[in-house]
């Protein structure tokens, strides 16, 4: 179909990554079918559209040297994921995954391989002990049974996706806490850098975060968009009508039969009531809840670095207004020894003064007199700053 198909047992994807990225292709895809079987495919843009039925623009959404936000796109063949390195497309009979060899993508693959086969009851009962059991296991494979293929499939990306964002969301806070613990009792450089690039990481962990939850959100309040997930029923809705036209009646002109179509194409759930969108609905709540945990808690992290960066902010003030004080204190007293200057600059003239002769006790009350000056220029100063609240009480 396009490109040549190389059947993959599962042993060779459990291999070191070391050793399978030496044969990775830059158009590598990987086909998982309802049986678990994988085949890795190697697929130009033609041979994928070609091979799901979908348009150019839509596969661009899966071009990894391309930026852009998560989405979940549902097609009439397909459904399309971008959900940060799941890249994805799901159809009726396989789900197609790129870069199959990336160390994220591989256990997505493993996942795939092992919920996406149908279980078939096998339960043979062996004694009155074992009809619970065998009871809850018809229970689960019937569940099971019913459920789409392209939902479980979808239910695995999702559950894959918010399990990876979780997982770094929980390395983030081991790492961040104790950084901001030890900064808070220590302000150094090395703990300011540090704690930079925590707060780097966390903002980029964040808009990560967002983007899949703004998806989510956004898929849940619009029916349609969930109704066009449903690939199964529109295939089957398909085919009953084509069927039903055919042993009824032939159109009488090709706009006729143009019309019929595109409405059967439009409006495929219109006959399933309110609730055709129930069983997509509960499960994209479920991992909207799961994402939606992950989101408060990057919430709660950047919190408490802004708690943590008010503290430090006080304490830099508090030392801040320690050195104005001490700088105030030095004007005070230079100030305050000023008065000694000016009366040593005044006595120091080589003026003649007539009680300059035989007048020794003047320079005592001189000196006193300049003591008095200073101290009372002192206390004013400071009495002044503390009243401006430039310095403590």
């Amino acid at each position: 179909m396009g490109g040549e198909a190389i059947v993959v047992p599962l042993d060779s994807l459990s291999q070191p990554a070391s050793l399978i990225k030496k044969t990775a292709v830059s158009r590598s895809w990987i086909s998982v079918d309802p049986t678990g079987q994988s085949t890795i495919l190697d697929l130009d843009k033609y041979g994928i559209m070609k091979r799901v039925s979908i348009h150019a623009r839509d596969l661009r959404i899966l071009d990894p040297l391309l930026s852009y936000p998560s989405a979940i796109l549902g097609r009439e063949k397909a459904i399309v994921l971008n959900l940060e390195h799941i890249k994805a497309i799901i159809t009726t009979e396989e789900v197609l995954l790129r870069d199959p060899l990336d160390d994220n993508v591989i256990p997505i693959v493993e996942e795939l391989q092992r919920r996406l086969p149908s279980v078939n009851v096998n339960f043979t009962g062996h004694g009155e002990d074992e009809d619970g059991n065998g009871v809850q296991s018809e229970a689960q494979t019937s569940e099971s049974n019913e459920f789409p293929f392209e939902f479980r499939a979808l239910e695995v990306a999702l559950e894959g996706i918010c399990s990876f964002l979780d997982a770094r969301t929980r390395e983030l806070e081991t790492a961040a806490y104790p950084a901001l613990d030890e900064l808070t009792s220590k302000i150094s450089s090395r703990n300011l850098d540090r704690v930079r690039k925590l707060k780097s990481a966390m903002t980029r962990l964040t808009n990560r975060v967002q983007k899949v939850r703004d998806e989510l959100e956004q898929l849940l309040d619009d029916d349609d968009d969930m109704a066009d997930l449903y690939l199964s029923r529109k295939l089957s809705f398909a085919s009953s009508a084509s069927s039903d036209i055919d042993g009824a009646w032939s159109p009488p002109s090709p706009t006729i039969e143009s019309k019929i179509s595109r409405a059967s194409r439009a409006t495929p759930f219109s006959i399933h009531g309110e609730n055709d969108v129930e069983e997509l609905e509960m499960l994209l709540e479920a991992y909207f809840m799961q994402i939606e945990a992950t989101s408060n808690k990057l919430t709660t992290l950047r919190e408490y670095i802004d708690d943590t960066e008010d503290y430090i902010n006080i304490q830099l003030d508090n030392h801040r207004n320690q050195l104005i004080q001490l700088e105030l204190f030095l004007l005070s007293g230079t100030v305050s020894l000023s008065v000694y200057s000016l009366v040593a600059a005044i006595f120091g003239m080589n003026i003649p003064y007539p009680w300059n002769n035989n007048h020794g006790y003047v320079f005592k009350w001189v000196v006193v007199f300049a003591a008095i000056v200073s101290g009372s220029v002192f206390m004013s100063i400071m009495t002044y700053s503390r009243h401006k609240g430039l310095v403590g009480s």
